[in-house]
């Protein structure tokens, strides 16, 4: 497993935890609380500890997590948008931030090419997801890199 691809996984890890103790979905405001963005840095660096000790990429997982967590009213705006009929509380946890950290990929962070966000999305997807995870998550990335092309 390349450090990016296990960068990503620890990454989705944490927004996962967040997601089901924070409901990230419910109330987006609450994300620029201080105490919630406490609890978001030690739960990530409590996951690099435990999944990627002596990483060298903390500061490109640090990256898609503040990233996704800045943007997130916006990134799943523009999920609604691709998978319309998946409201952002019906799609599974998993899924759910795998999606938002390959939006925040395709459409925030310059530094990552567009086919690479969608195939790590992808693989991230079909590893911790459900058996269509994979298929659902290159539809909707897909959909969104055909629509505003490359950065």
């Amino acid at each position: 497993m390349s450090s990016r691809h296990l960068g990503r996984t620890v990454a989705m890890q944490t927004l996962y935890q967040l997601d089901f103790r924070e409901s990230f979905s419910s109330d987006y405001k609450k994300f620029k609380d201080k105490a919630i963005l406490k609890k978001i840095e030690e739960l990530s660096e409590r996951n690099i500890q435990d999944f990627a000790p002596g990483t060298s990429e903390k500061k490109f997982i640090e990256n898609i997590i503040e990233g996704v967590i800045s943007n997130i009213e916006k990134i799943d705006q523009t999920l609604a948008k691709y998978a319309p009929e998946w409201p952002i509380e019906q799609i599974t946890n998993i899924d759910r931030n795998v999606l938002r950290i390959g939006v925040y990929e395709l459409m925030y962070d310059n530094s990552i090419p567009a086919k690479v966000a969608i195939n790590e999305a992808i693989e991230l997807a079909k590893t911790f997801g459900g058996e269509a995870s994979g298929r659902f998550v290159n539809g909707v990335l897909g959909s969104i890199y055909k629509s505003v092309g490359e950065k």
